[in-house]
Protein backbone atom coordinates (compact mmCIF):
# COMPACT_ATOMS: atom_id res chain seq x y z
CA UNK A 1 0.00 0.00 0.00
CA UNK A 2 3.00 2.29 0.56
CA UNK A 3 4.53 1.64 -2.30
CA UNK A 4 1.87 2.31 -4.14
CA UNK A 5 0.85 5.95 -2.85
CA UNK A 6 4.51 6.48 -3.82
CA UNK A 7 4.46 5.55 -7.00
CA UNK A 8 1.56 7.28 -7.12
CA UNK A 9 3.27 10.81 -5.86
CA UNK A 10 5.96 10.47 -7.53
CA UNK A 11 5.26 8.90 -10.99
CA UNK A 12 1.74 8.44 -11.54
CA UNK A 13 0.66 12.20 -10.63
CA UNK A 14 4.01 13.34 -13.40
CA UNK A 15 2.34 11.54 -15.99
CA UNK A 16 -1.51 12.74 -15.17
CA UNK A 17 0.09 16.20 -15.09
CA UNK A 18 1.88 15.66 -18.23
CA UNK A 19 -1.54 15.50 -20.06
CA UNK A 20 -2.59 18.80 -21.94
CA UNK A 21 -5.09 20.98 -19.89
CA UNK A 22 -7.58 20.56 -22.86
CA UNK A 23 -7.32 16.58 -22.04
CA UNK A 24 -7.62 17.32 -18.32
CA UNK A 25 -10.85 19.13 -19.14
CA UNK A 26 -12.56 16.02 -20.59
CA UNK A 27 -11.08 14.14 -17.90
CA UNK A 28 -13.06 16.14 -15.20
CA UNK A 29 -16.08 16.32 -17.56
CA UNK A 30 -17.27 12.77 -16.60
CA UNK A 31 -16.60 14.25 -12.45
CA UNK A 32 -18.06 15.22 -10.41
CA UNK A 33 -16.45 18.77 -7.74
CA UNK A 34 -16.60 16.22 -5.05
CA UNK A 35 -14.77 13.94 -7.05
CA UNK A 36 -12.29 16.01 -7.95
CA UNK A 37 -11.57 17.14 -4.64
CA UNK A 38 -11.01 13.34 -3.67
CA UNK A 39 -8.93 13.62 -6.39
CA UNK A 40 -6.55 16.00 -5.25
CA UNK A 41 -6.48 14.83 -1.87
CA UNK A 42 -5.67 11.50 -2.57
CA UNK A 43 -2.14 13.08 -4.13
CA UNK A 44 0.07 16.38 -2.88
CA UNK A 45 1.29 16.91 -6.38
CA UNK A 46 -2.36 16.93 -8.18
CA UNK A 47 -4.02 19.57 -5.58
CA UNK A 48 -2.17 22.84 -6.68
CA UNK A 49 -3.23 21.68 -10.75
CA UNK A 50 -6.58 20.94 -10.06
CA UNK A 51 -6.96 23.92 -8.05
CA UNK A 52 -5.63 26.11 -10.12
CA UNK A 53 -6.43 24.67 -13.78
CA UNK A 54 -8.94 26.90 -15.16
CA UNK A 55 -10.32 24.32 -18.12
CA UNK A 56 -10.91 21.71 -15.43
CA UNK A 57 -13.63 23.85 -13.64
CA UNK A 58 -15.02 25.91 -16.32
CA UNK A 59 -16.01 22.07 -17.35
CA UNK A 60 -17.53 21.44 -14.24
CA UNK A 61 -19.52 24.57 -14.72
CA UNK A 62 -20.77 23.81 -18.02
CA UNK A 63 -21.94 20.88 -16.62
CA UNK A 64 -23.89 22.54 -14.17
CA UNK A 65 -26.79 23.81 -17.26
CA UNK A 66 -26.10 27.78 -17.49
CA UNK A 67 -26.17 30.10 -20.40
CA UNK A 68 -23.23 28.73 -23.10
CA UNK A 69 -22.48 32.20 -23.77
CA UNK A 70 -22.40 33.28 -20.25
CA UNK A 71 -19.81 31.64 -18.81
CA UNK A 72 -16.87 33.90 -19.86
CA UNK A 73 -19.14 37.04 -18.99
CA UNK A 74 -19.68 35.85 -14.75
CA UNK A 75 -16.08 35.16 -14.99
CA UNK A 76 -15.25 38.79 -15.15
CA UNK A 77 -17.01 38.65 -11.81
CA UNK A 78 -15.52 36.35 -9.45
CA UNK A 79 -12.08 35.18 -8.99
CA UNK A 80 -12.15 32.18 -10.93
CA UNK A 81 -13.47 29.56 -12.07
CA UNK A 82 -13.95 27.47 -9.64
CA UNK A 83 -15.80 30.02 -7.40
CA UNK A 84 -18.21 30.60 -10.35
CA UNK A 85 -18.38 26.56 -10.01
CA UNK A 86 -18.72 26.91 -6.66
CA UNK A 87 -21.87 29.43 -6.84
CA UNK A 88 -23.40 27.25 -9.37
CA UNK A 89 -23.32 23.99 -7.59
CA UNK A 90 -24.88 25.68 -4.20
CA UNK A 91 -28.04 27.53 -6.44
CA UNK A 92 -28.45 24.79 -9.48
CA UNK A 93 -31.32 23.06 -6.91
CA UNK A 94 -33.21 25.80 -6.92
CA UNK A 95 -34.07 25.73 -10.27
CA UNK A 96 -37.24 24.95 -11.36
CA UNK A 97 -41.08 25.66 -10.71
CA UNK A 98 -42.11 26.39 -7.08
CA UNK A 99 -45.64 26.60 -5.84
CA UNK A 100 -47.92 27.74 -3.46
CA UNK A 101 -52.14 27.47 -3.27
CA UNK A 102 -52.98 30.57 -2.13
CA UNK A 103 -54.14 32.03 -3.60
CA UNK A 104 -55.22 29.72 -6.48
CA UNK A 105 -54.98 32.11 -9.18
CA UNK A 106 -51.27 32.91 -9.00
CA UNK A 107 -48.79 31.55 -6.73
CA UNK A 108 -46.55 29.94 -9.55
CA UNK A 109 -42.77 30.83 -9.01
CA UNK A 110 -40.25 30.02 -11.63
CA UNK A 111 -36.45 30.01 -10.71
CA UNK A 112 -34.01 30.74 -13.14
CA UNK A 113 -30.60 32.16 -13.84
CA UNK A 114 -29.98 35.59 -14.02
CA UNK A 115 -26.25 37.27 -14.04
CA UNK A 116 -24.30 35.66 -12.09
CA UNK A 117 -27.69 35.02 -10.40
CA UNK A 118 -30.92 32.93 -9.82
CA UNK A 119 -33.81 34.78 -10.22
CA UNK A 120 -37.34 33.72 -8.73
CA UNK A 121 -40.52 35.13 -10.81
CA UNK A 122 -43.83 35.07 -10.62
CA UNK A 123 -45.66 34.16 -13.53
CA UNK A 124 -49.02 36.46 -13.38
CA UNK A 125 -52.42 35.18 -13.83
CA UNK A 126 -52.82 36.46 -17.68
CA UNK A 127 -55.33 36.03 -20.28
CA UNK A 128 -54.15 35.38 -23.98
CA UNK A 129 -53.81 37.41 -27.10
CA UNK A 130 -55.35 36.46 -30.78
CA UNK A 131 -52.04 33.88 -31.08
CA UNK A 132 -51.50 32.86 -27.65
CA UNK A 133 -48.09 32.35 -26.35
CA UNK A 134 -46.66 33.04 -29.71
CA UNK A 135 -47.56 36.52 -30.14
CA UNK A 136 -47.84 38.52 -26.59
CA UNK A 137 -45.07 38.91 -24.01
CA UNK A 138 -45.67 36.17 -20.57
CA UNK A 139 -46.50 39.05 -17.56
CA UNK A 140 -44.16 38.20 -14.10
CA UNK A 141 -43.33 39.92 -11.34
CA UNK A 142 -39.33 39.72 -9.51
CA UNK A 143 -39.59 37.90 -6.21
CA UNK A 144 -36.52 37.27 -5.07
CA UNK A 145 -32.94 37.21 -6.38
CA UNK A 146 -29.39 35.49 -5.39
CA UNK A 147 -26.44 36.75 -6.22
CA UNK A 148 -22.82 35.24 -6.05
CA UNK A 149 -19.96 37.23 -4.21
CA UNK A 150 -16.48 37.77 -5.72
CA UNK A 151 -15.18 34.30 -3.83
CA UNK A 152 -18.51 32.40 -5.31
CA UNK A 153 -20.48 32.37 -2.42
CA UNK A 154 -24.19 32.98 -2.84
CA UNK A 155 -24.43 35.10 0.16
CA UNK A 156 -26.29 38.09 -1.68
CA UNK A 157 -29.92 37.45 -1.21
CA UNK A 158 -32.47 40.69 -2.16
CA UNK A 159 -36.06 40.19 -1.57
CA UNK A 160 -38.35 42.18 -4.34
CA UNK A 161 -40.84 44.10 -2.93
CA UNK A 162 -43.52 47.45 -2.82
CA UNK A 163 -42.11 49.65 -0.61
CA UNK A 164 -44.33 51.85 1.87
CA UNK A 165 -43.83 54.57 -0.39
CA UNK A 166 -45.37 52.35 -3.44
CA UNK A 167 -41.72 52.52 -5.08
CA UNK A 168 -40.23 48.92 -6.37
CA UNK A 169 -37.91 48.13 -3.69
CA UNK A 170 -35.01 45.77 -2.79
CA UNK A 171 -35.09 44.07 0.85
CA UNK A 172 -31.36 42.59 1.89
CA UNK A 173 -30.54 39.65 3.50
CA UNK A 174 -29.15 36.24 4.13
CA UNK A 175 -28.85 32.42 2.86
CA UNK A 176 -29.58 30.36 5.74
CA UNK A 177 -28.87 27.31 3.79
CA UNK A 178 -29.28 24.89 0.52
CA UNK A 179 -30.03 21.77 0.43
CA UNK A 180 -28.85 19.51 -2.94
CA UNK A 181 -32.32 18.01 -2.99
CA UNK A 182 -34.72 20.97 -1.56
CA UNK A 183 -38.58 20.75 -1.69
CA UNK A 184 -39.43 23.77 0.22
CA UNK A 185 -38.14 27.30 0.00
CA UNK A 186 -39.00 29.24 3.39
CA UNK A 187 -38.95 33.01 4.01
CA UNK A 188 -37.71 33.57 7.47
CA UNK A 189 -36.18 36.13 10.10
CA UNK A 190 -32.84 35.06 11.62
CA UNK A 191 -31.57 36.10 14.53
CA UNK A 192 -27.86 36.28 14.93
CA UNK A 193 -25.83 35.30 18.30
CA UNK A 194 -22.97 37.09 20.10
CA UNK A 195 -20.16 34.50 19.83
CA UNK A 196 -19.03 35.00 23.12
CA UNK A 197 -21.20 35.64 25.96
CA UNK A 198 -24.73 36.27 26.28
CA UNK A 199 -26.02 39.78 26.12
CA UNK A 200 -29.42 40.06 27.30
CA UNK A 201 -32.28 41.21 25.00
CA UNK A 202 -33.15 44.76 24.82
CA UNK A 203 -34.54 44.40 21.59
CA UNK A 204 -37.93 43.71 22.49
CA UNK A 205 -39.73 47.57 23.02
CA UNK A 206 -37.35 48.36 19.86
CA UNK A 207 -39.36 47.19 17.28
CA UNK A 208 -42.93 47.81 18.81
CA UNK A 209 -45.46 50.07 16.99
CA UNK A 210 -48.96 50.85 17.39
CA UNK A 211 -50.50 49.18 13.69
CA UNK A 212 -50.12 45.49 15.32
CA UNK A 213 -51.26 45.99 19.17
CA UNK A 214 -51.16 42.05 19.63
CA UNK A 215 -47.66 41.76 18.55
CA UNK A 216 -46.84 44.84 20.95
CA UNK A 217 -48.63 43.53 23.65
CA UNK A 218 -46.22 40.23 23.45
CA UNK A 219 -43.03 42.15 22.89
CA UNK A 220 -43.78 44.49 26.28
CA UNK A 221 -44.74 40.97 27.84
CA UNK A 222 -41.21 39.42 26.36
CA UNK A 223 -39.08 42.51 27.59
CA UNK A 224 -40.37 42.75 31.44
CA UNK A 225 -39.80 38.93 31.61
CA UNK A 226 -36.69 39.53 30.49
CA UNK A 227 -35.75 42.25 32.67
CA UNK A 228 -37.08 40.25 35.74
CA UNK A 229 -35.08 37.46 35.56
CA UNK A 230 -32.61 36.61 38.12
CA UNK A 231 -28.78 37.06 36.75
CA UNK A 232 -28.44 33.17 36.83
CA UNK A 233 -31.11 32.65 34.69
CA UNK A 234 -29.81 35.09 31.94
CA UNK A 235 -27.79 32.20 30.36
CA UNK A 236 -27.98 31.13 26.43
CA UNK A 237 -31.34 29.30 26.00
CA UNK A 238 -31.01 26.16 23.34
CA UNK A 239 -31.75 28.19 19.93
CA UNK A 240 -35.28 28.44 18.30
CA UNK A 241 -36.24 27.34 15.02
CA UNK A 242 -37.95 30.43 13.19
CA UNK A 243 -40.63 27.82 12.00
CA UNK A 244 -41.86 26.88 15.63
CA UNK A 245 -43.08 30.26 16.60
CA UNK A 246 -46.72 31.05 16.31
CA UNK A 247 -47.91 32.05 12.61
CA UNK A 248 -48.19 35.87 14.15
CA UNK A 249 -45.01 36.51 15.80
CA UNK A 250 -43.44 34.75 12.07
CA UNK A 251 -45.44 37.43 10.09
CA UNK A 252 -44.87 40.07 12.87
CA UNK A 253 -41.02 39.98 12.56
CA UNK A 254 -41.00 39.10 8.93
CA UNK A 255 -43.14 42.25 8.33
CA UNK A 256 -40.95 44.43 10.54
CA UNK A 257 -37.69 43.49 9.59
CA UNK A 258 -38.55 43.61 5.97
CA UNK A 259 -39.92 47.36 6.92
CA UNK A 260 -36.93 47.82 8.75
CA UNK A 261 -34.09 47.26 5.75
CA UNK A 262 -35.68 47.97 2.73
CA UNK A 263 -33.46 49.96 0.17
CA UNK A 264 -34.05 52.43 -2.00
CA UNK A 265 -33.15 51.65 -5.24
CA UNK A 266 -32.10 54.25 -8.04
CA UNK A 267 -34.73 54.44 -10.99
CA UNK A 268 -32.04 53.13 -13.54
CA UNK A 269 -31.02 49.88 -11.42
CA UNK A 270 -34.36 49.06 -11.11
CA UNK A 271 -34.99 49.64 -14.66
CA UNK A 272 -32.44 47.33 -15.97
CA UNK A 273 -33.24 43.81 -16.96
CA UNK A 274 -32.55 41.04 -14.34
CA UNK A 275 -31.54 38.20 -17.04
CA UNK A 276 -29.10 37.57 -19.12
CA UNK A 277 -28.90 38.46 -22.60
CA UNK A 278 -26.30 38.53 -25.58
CA UNK A 279 -27.01 42.85 -26.10
CA UNK A 280 -26.95 43.74 -22.33
CA UNK A 281 -24.31 41.97 -20.30
CA UNK A 282 -22.01 45.73 -19.62
CA UNK A 283 -25.34 46.80 -18.39
CA UNK A 284 -26.57 43.33 -16.17
CA UNK A 285 -22.52 43.59 -14.81
CA UNK A 286 -22.85 47.32 -13.80
CA UNK A 287 -25.99 46.35 -11.77
CA UNK A 288 -24.89 43.21 -10.25
CA UNK A 289 -21.84 45.28 -9.14
CA UNK A 290 -23.51 47.85 -7.75
CA UNK A 291 -26.28 46.30 -5.45
CA UNK A 292 -23.60 43.45 -4.05
CA UNK A 293 -21.37 46.56 -2.88
CA UNK A 294 -25.16 47.66 -1.02
CA UNK A 295 -25.35 44.21 0.45
CA UNK A 296 -22.22 44.48 1.89
CA UNK A 297 -22.06 48.16 2.79
CA UNK A 298 -25.63 46.69 4.65
CA UNK A 299 -24.24 44.05 6.24
CA UNK A 300 -26.66 41.62 4.47
CA UNK A 301 -29.55 44.01 5.57
CA UNK A 302 -29.24 42.89 9.33
CA UNK A 303 -30.85 45.14 12.09
CA UNK A 304 -28.28 46.26 14.77
CA UNK A 305 -31.33 46.15 17.46
CA UNK A 306 -28.83 48.69 19.80
CA UNK A 307 -29.09 51.75 17.56
CA UNK A 308 -32.41 51.02 16.33
CA UNK A 309 -33.91 51.17 19.94
CA UNK A 310 -32.50 54.80 20.09
CA UNK A 311 -33.71 55.63 17.21
CA UNK A 312 -37.53 54.54 17.79
CA UNK A 313 -37.19 56.33 21.12
CA UNK A 314 -36.06 59.09 19.95
CA UNK A 315 -38.94 59.29 16.93
CA UNK A 316 -41.45 58.08 20.26
CA UNK A 317 -40.36 61.51 21.79
CA UNK A 318 -40.81 63.54 19.04
CA UNK A 319 -44.52 62.23 18.43
CA UNK A 320 -45.59 62.34 21.73
CA UNK A 321 -44.90 66.53 21.71
CA UNK A 322 -47.72 66.89 19.46
CA UNK A 323 -51.21 66.55 21.62
CA UNK A 324 -53.50 66.05 19.01
CA UNK A 325 -51.54 62.83 17.74
CA UNK A 326 -50.56 61.74 21.29
CA UNK A 327 -54.45 61.64 21.63
CA UNK A 328 -55.18 59.84 18.92
CA UNK A 329 -52.30 57.15 20.03
CA UNK A 330 -53.64 56.84 23.56
CA UNK A 331 -57.86 56.54 21.94
CA UNK A 332 -56.79 53.97 19.73
CA UNK A 333 -54.69 51.58 21.79
CA UNK A 334 -57.28 51.75 24.58
CA UNK A 335 -59.83 50.41 21.58
CA UNK A 336 -57.43 47.97 20.55
CA UNK A 337 -56.93 46.76 24.19
CA UNK A 338 -60.73 46.59 25.19
CA UNK A 339 -60.89 44.17 22.28
CA UNK A 340 -57.97 42.35 23.04
CA UNK A 341 -59.18 41.89 26.15
CA UNK A 342 -62.17 39.75 25.02
CA UNK A 343 -60.39 38.06 22.22
CA UNK A 344 -57.91 36.62 24.79
CA UNK A 345 -60.79 35.59 27.53
CA UNK A 346 -62.40 33.77 24.50
CA UNK A 347 -59.25 32.26 23.73
CA UNK A 348 -58.92 31.13 27.20
CA UNK A 349 -62.07 29.71 27.94
CA UNK A 350 -62.36 27.79 24.24
CA UNK A 351 -58.60 26.46 25.49
CA UNK A 352 -59.95 25.20 29.06
CA UNK A 353 -63.06 23.18 27.51
CA UNK A 354 -60.94 21.76 24.75
CA UNK A 355 -57.49 20.11 26.03
CA UNK A 356 -56.46 19.42 22.24
CA UNK A 357 -56.28 23.27 21.78
CA UNK A 358 -54.35 24.26 25.08
CA UNK A 359 -51.32 21.31 24.01
CA UNK A 360 -51.24 22.91 20.93
CA UNK A 361 -51.14 26.34 22.30
CA UNK A 362 -48.28 25.28 24.71
CA UNK A 363 -46.23 23.42 21.62
CA UNK A 364 -45.33 27.34 20.37
CA UNK A 365 -42.22 28.54 22.45
CA UNK A 366 -42.08 32.16 24.06
CA UNK A 367 -41.18 34.54 21.97
CA UNK A 368 -38.56 35.96 23.76
CA UNK A 369 -36.94 32.49 23.69
CA UNK A 370 -35.93 33.10 19.90
CA UNK A 371 -35.22 36.73 20.25
CA UNK A 372 -33.06 36.76 23.41
CA UNK A 373 -29.80 35.24 22.36
CA UNK A 374 -29.48 37.93 19.16
CA UNK A 375 -28.36 40.89 18.83
CA UNK A 376 -29.42 41.40 15.51
CA UNK A 377 -32.06 40.44 12.98
CA UNK A 378 -32.21 40.01 9.46
CA UNK A 379 -34.33 38.17 6.50
CA UNK A 380 -33.07 34.62 5.72
CA UNK A 381 -34.01 32.70 3.04
CA UNK A 382 -33.54 28.56 3.79
CA UNK A 383 -34.08 25.91 0.80
CA UNK A 384 -34.76 22.58 3.19
CA UNK A 385 -35.74 18.90 2.08
CA UNK A 386 -38.99 18.04 3.84
CA UNK A 387 -41.36 14.80 4.55
CA UNK A 388 -44.13 15.97 2.10
CA UNK A 389 -47.78 14.09 1.86
CA UNK A 390 -48.84 14.27 -1.65
CA UNK A 391 -51.81 13.48 -3.67
CA UNK A 392 -51.33 13.11 -7.32
CA UNK A 393 -48.21 14.50 -7.35
CA UNK A 394 -49.58 17.74 -5.46
CA UNK A 395 -47.84 18.51 -2.17
CA UNK A 396 -50.02 19.03 0.92
CA UNK A 397 -49.33 22.73 1.66
CA UNK A 398 -49.23 24.42 5.04
CA UNK A 399 -51.94 27.09 5.49
CA UNK A 400 -49.69 29.29 7.02
CA UNK A 401 -46.11 28.57 6.27
CA UNK A 402 -44.19 31.83 4.34
CA UNK A 403 -43.01 28.45 2.07
CA UNK A 404 -42.92 27.77 -1.71
CA UNK A 405 -43.03 23.99 -2.54
CA UNK A 406 -40.81 22.82 -5.32
CA UNK A 407 -42.83 20.52 -8.29
CA UNK A 408 -40.77 17.92 -9.81
CA UNK A 409 -40.93 18.41 -13.42
CA UNK A 410 -40.63 14.88 -15.52
CA UNK A 411 -38.94 14.84 -18.57
CA UNK A 412 -40.09 13.57 -21.57
CA UNK A 413 -38.79 9.56 -22.16
CA UNK A 414 -39.96 6.44 -24.32
CA UNK A 415 -43.24 5.67 -23.34
CA UNK A 416 -43.97 9.26 -21.41
CA UNK A 417 -43.51 11.46 -24.54
CA UNK A 418 -46.32 13.83 -22.88
CA UNK A 419 -44.73 14.57 -19.47
CA UNK A 420 -43.91 17.89 -18.92
CA UNK A 421 -45.07 21.18 -18.55
CA UNK A 422 -48.04 22.50 -21.02
CA UNK A 423 -49.48 25.80 -21.09
CA UNK A 424 -53.29 26.36 -23.44
CA UNK A 425 -56.19 27.98 -23.13
CA UNK A 426 -59.93 27.17 -23.87
CA UNK A 427 -61.60 27.37 -27.20
CA UNK A 428 -61.36 25.86 -31.04
CA UNK A 429 -59.65 26.60 -33.04
CA UNK A 430 -56.68 27.24 -30.87
CA UNK A 431 -55.61 30.68 -29.11
CA UNK A 432 -58.10 31.79 -31.76
CA UNK A 433 -60.66 34.93 -30.31
CA UNK A 434 -64.48 35.10 -30.67
CA UNK A 435 -66.04 37.96 -31.50
CA UNK A 436 -67.37 38.64 -28.05
CA UNK A 437 -64.69 37.40 -26.03
CA UNK A 438 -60.67 38.63 -27.50
CA UNK A 439 -58.92 36.96 -24.52
CA UNK A 440 -59.07 33.67 -23.23
CA UNK A 441 -57.46 32.80 -20.10
CA UNK A 442 -54.15 31.17 -19.98
CA UNK A 443 -53.53 27.85 -18.17
CA UNK A 444 -50.28 26.25 -16.66
CA UNK A 445 -50.31 21.84 -16.72
CA UNK A 446 -48.01 19.55 -15.87
CA UNK A 447 -48.58 16.12 -17.14
CA UNK A 448 -47.08 13.57 -15.40
CA UNK A 449 -47.70 9.09 -15.99
CA UNK A 450 -49.00 7.73 -12.58
CA UNK A 451 -50.69 4.30 -12.12
CA UNK A 452 -54.40 3.81 -10.83
CA UNK A 453 -55.27 0.13 -9.65
CA UNK A 454 -52.68 -1.43 -11.86
CA UNK A 455 -53.62 0.84 -15.18
CA UNK A 456 -51.63 3.75 -16.25
CA UNK A 457 -52.52 7.43 -16.53
CA UNK A 458 -52.11 10.29 -17.94
CA UNK A 459 -52.89 13.30 -15.01
CA UNK A 460 -53.18 17.05 -15.88
CA UNK A 461 -52.56 19.24 -13.08
CA UNK A 462 -53.32 22.52 -12.76
CA UNK A 463 -50.73 25.44 -11.72
CA UNK A 464 -51.83 28.57 -13.06
CA UNK A 465 -55.40 29.80 -14.41
CA UNK A 466 -55.68 33.46 -15.58
CA UNK A 467 -59.01 34.23 -15.27
CA UNK A 468 -60.14 37.75 -13.17
CA UNK A 469 -62.07 34.70 -10.45
CA UNK A 470 -60.95 31.31 -9.76
CA UNK A 471 -62.97 28.48 -11.56
CA UNK A 472 -60.76 25.55 -10.50
CA UNK A 473 -58.43 24.79 -7.69
CA UNK A 474 -54.68 24.66 -7.81
CA UNK A 475 -53.76 21.18 -7.45
CA UNK A 476 -57.05 19.66 -9.10
CA UNK A 477 -56.46 17.13 -12.33
CA UNK A 478 -57.90 19.23 -14.72
CA UNK A 479 -58.24 16.14 -16.79
CA UNK A 480 -56.99 12.36 -16.87
CA UNK A 481 -56.46 10.15 -19.30
CA UNK A 482 -56.65 6.32 -19.58
CA UNK A 483 -53.47 6.10 -22.26
CA UNK A 484 -53.85 1.92 -22.28
CA UNK A 485 -57.37 2.54 -24.01
CA UNK A 486 -57.73 4.57 -26.88
CA UNK A 487 -60.77 6.66 -27.96
CA UNK A 488 -63.41 5.55 -30.46
CA UNK A 489 -64.80 9.49 -30.47
CA UNK A 490 -63.78 11.48 -33.91
CA UNK A 491 -62.09 14.71 -33.35
CA UNK A 492 -65.47 17.43 -33.27
CA UNK A 493 -64.11 19.66 -35.92
CA UNK A 494 -63.04 20.01 -39.10
CA UNK A 495 -59.84 21.14 -38.72
CA UNK A 496 -58.90 21.21 -42.47
CA UNK A 497 -56.20 18.54 -42.68
CA UNK A 498 -53.70 21.13 -41.09
CA UNK A 499 -53.97 18.91 -37.53
CA UNK A 500 -53.78 15.51 -37.93
CA UNK A 501 -55.13 13.55 -35.24
CA UNK A 502 -51.98 11.32 -34.10
CA UNK A 503 -53.62 9.43 -30.99
CA UNK A 504 -56.18 9.66 -28.78
CA UNK A 505 -57.18 8.30 -25.47
CA UNK A 506 -60.68 8.20 -23.21
CA UNK A 507 -60.53 10.08 -20.12
CA UNK A 508 -62.28 12.77 -18.05
CA UNK A 509 -62.32 16.09 -17.34
CA UNK A 510 -62.88 18.43 -14.54
CA UNK A 511 -66.17 19.94 -14.74
CA UNK A 512 -69.18 21.44 -11.39
CA UNK A 513 -69.89 18.86 -8.80
CA UNK A 514 -69.86 18.59 -4.81
CA UNK A 515 -68.11 22.41 -5.02
CA UNK A 516 -65.09 24.47 -5.34
CA UNK A 517 -62.66 22.09 -3.66
CA UNK A 518 -64.39 18.66 -4.32
CA UNK A 519 -64.82 19.26 -8.00
CA UNK A 520 -66.90 16.52 -10.30
CA UNK A 521 -65.69 15.01 -13.38
CA UNK A 522 -67.23 14.12 -16.89
CA UNK A 523 -66.13 11.70 -19.66
CA UNK A 524 -64.08 12.92 -22.37
CA UNK A 525 -61.09 12.05 -24.90
CA UNK A 526 -57.25 13.35 -25.53
CA UNK A 527 -56.40 13.78 -28.46
CA UNK A 528 -52.62 13.77 -29.91
CA UNK A 529 -52.06 16.29 -32.70
CA UNK A 530 -49.43 15.75 -35.02
CA UNK A 531 -48.22 19.15 -34.86
CA UNK A 532 -47.23 18.10 -31.00
CA UNK A 533 -50.55 20.38 -30.02
CA UNK A 534 -52.78 18.53 -27.14
CA UNK A 535 -56.42 18.91 -27.15
CA UNK A 536 -58.95 17.53 -24.84
CA UNK A 537 -62.53 17.63 -25.53
CA UNK A 538 -65.25 17.20 -23.05
CA UNK A 539 -68.24 15.07 -24.50
CA UNK A 540 -70.96 16.78 -23.82
CA UNK A 541 -70.03 20.18 -24.36
CA UNK A 542 -67.38 19.88 -26.63
CA UNK A 543 -65.40 22.12 -24.45
CA UNK A 544 -61.50 21.95 -25.78
CA UNK A 545 -58.58 22.71 -24.06
CA UNK A 546 -55.96 23.38 -26.61
CA UNK A 547 -52.37 22.91 -25.14
CA UNK A 548 -48.68 22.99 -26.42
CA UNK A 549 -45.54 22.47 -24.75
CA UNK A 550 -43.48 25.20 -23.05
CA UNK A 551 -40.22 26.14 -22.20
CA UNK A 552 -40.90 28.55 -18.97
CA UNK A 553 -37.38 30.14 -18.36
CA UNK A 554 -37.20 31.08 -22.32
CA UNK A 555 -41.05 32.47 -22.18
CA UNK A 556 -40.41 34.64 -18.93
CA UNK A 557 -36.90 36.07 -20.25
CA UNK A 558 -38.97 37.28 -23.78
CA UNK A 559 -41.92 38.49 -21.13
CA UNK A 560 -43.03 42.02 -19.67
CA UNK A 561 -42.25 42.90 -15.39
CA UNK A 562 -44.80 44.07 -14.09
CA UNK A 563 -45.81 45.48 -10.41
CA UNK A 564 -45.18 43.51 -7.15
CA UNK A 565 -46.89 43.03 -3.99
CA UNK A 566 -45.24 44.08 -0.53
CA UNK A 567 -42.14 41.56 0.23
CA UNK A 568 -43.18 39.15 2.52
CA UNK A 569 -46.73 38.97 0.63
CA UNK A 570 -44.93 39.02 -2.83
CA UNK A 571 -42.83 36.06 -1.47
CA UNK A 572 -45.56 34.02 -0.74
CA UNK A 573 -49.56 35.37 -0.81
CA UNK A 574 -51.66 33.44 2.06
CA UNK A 575 -54.27 35.19 2.11
CA UNK A 576 -56.99 32.73 0.61
CA UNK A 577 -58.47 34.21 -2.37
CA UNK A 578 -60.26 33.58 -5.07
CA UNK A 579 -60.16 36.74 -7.31
CA UNK A 580 -56.93 37.79 -8.98
CA UNK A 581 -54.92 40.07 -6.38
CA UNK A 582 -51.95 40.60 -8.59
CA UNK A 583 -53.09 42.16 -11.75
CA UNK A 584 -56.10 42.36 -13.90
CA UNK A 585 -55.95 41.75 -17.56
CA UNK A 586 -58.64 44.14 -19.71
CA UNK A 587 -59.47 44.34 -23.44
CA UNK A 588 -58.02 46.55 -24.94
CA UNK A 589 -57.02 47.76 -28.32
CA UNK A 590 -53.75 47.75 -28.18
CA UNK A 591 -51.29 45.18 -30.55
CA UNK A 592 -51.37 42.50 -27.58
CA UNK A 593 -55.08 42.75 -26.65
CA UNK A 594 -54.53 43.54 -23.17
CA UNK A 595 -53.15 46.25 -20.69
CA UNK A 596 -52.03 46.16 -17.76
CA UNK A 597 -53.69 47.23 -14.38
CA UNK A 598 -51.38 46.84 -10.87
CA UNK A 599 -53.07 45.72 -8.17
CA UNK A 600 -53.01 47.91 -4.57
Amino acid sequence: MERGRLWMENCGSRLFLSLPDDVLALISDHLRPADLCALSLCCRGLRPAIAASEKVWLAQCRRLSPPPHALPLWREGVRSYRALCRFLAAVAPLLGVWVHQNPELGNVVCVLWGFLSVVGVRVIPQELGPLGLDEGPLLWAPVFEILADDDGSPSCFFLHGRGENGEESLFPGSIGSIDSSCNILLLEVEARHKETGFHQSWIFSSIADSKDPTFVRRLRRCDTNTASAPAAALLPPPLIPFARLPFSDRRGLLDRVAGRVALDVPPDLTAAPLFDHCDNAEQLAHRRSVIVKMHKQLNGGRIDWKDYQLEERSAQHKSAANGDELHHHYKRNALFSVAAYFRDGFKQFIARSNPRDLTSHKKHPPLHQFLMPGDSLGLSLRAAHMRLTTYRAWPDMHDNWFALYKLRMPIPTAGHELAGLWGGTFGWPPARPSQDKPGKALFFLRLTYEEEEGRPLLVATKLLEGTHYVLHPNGSAMFVAKVDEASSDAFPWDNDGEMEVKQSYTGEGIAGGYGFRYPGCKPGALFVLQNGLLAFVWKESKSVLMLQRIDLPELLKKGERVATLPPVANFCYLTKSYSNVFVGVHNSSSSNGSCIHHAI
